[in-house]
């Protein structure tokens, strides 16, 4: 019998939550969406800078903040830009963002939303805060390891 493969392609990533934050456990969640939204995610119209994750007491974890613009072509039936998501994760995942952020003080932040295979699929972080002078140090390092980069590329 023939493998199959499934095709990972990034709508969105976000770029800034990897600058802003120390990333401490990875999870991938699955997302509730209406069908307008998932056209517009795969036009990629739609921002992740801005959003964050949000545990309930009932045990459910939402994605607030993010913006997904109206489909064109959904005319009435497009939903609010704006509005909460909920995001699909297994109770064992669930126990663990909880507790992170409980204890530990970490905050649970959406780095990318991809599709893998024909599911829309956000994944999402346990992260810590970087302060002003670890920001500095990790443009530092970047800077340097594009110039030995482009030193290897010439030389």
């Amino acid at each position: 019998m023939a493998e199959t493969k499934t095709v990972i392609r990034d709508l969105l990533v976000n770029r800034r939550a990897l600058h802003e934050f120390f990333v401490e456990d990875r999870f991938e969640a699955g997302i509730v969406l209406l069908g307008p939204e998932v056209k517009s995610l795969r036009q990629g119209l739609a921002n992740l800078q801005e959003a964050w994750i949000r545990l309930d007491r009932e045990g459910s974890a939402w994605l607030e903040g993010c913006h997904i613009s109206p489909y064109r072509d959904a005319n009435r039936y497009n939903p609010e830009p704006t509005r909460s998501r909920q995001l699909l994760l297994r109770a064992p995942e669930l126990a663990k963002l909880h507790k992170g952020t409980a204890e530990k003080g970490l905050t649970i932040i959406p780095l990318r939303i991809y599709l893998k295979g024909r599911y829309v699929k956000v994944e999402i972080a346990l992260a810590k805060g970087k302060k002003l002078h670890d920001k500095r140090a990790t443009i530092k390092d970047r800077d340097a390891r594009k110039e030995m980069a482009a030193g290897r590329r010439t030389g």
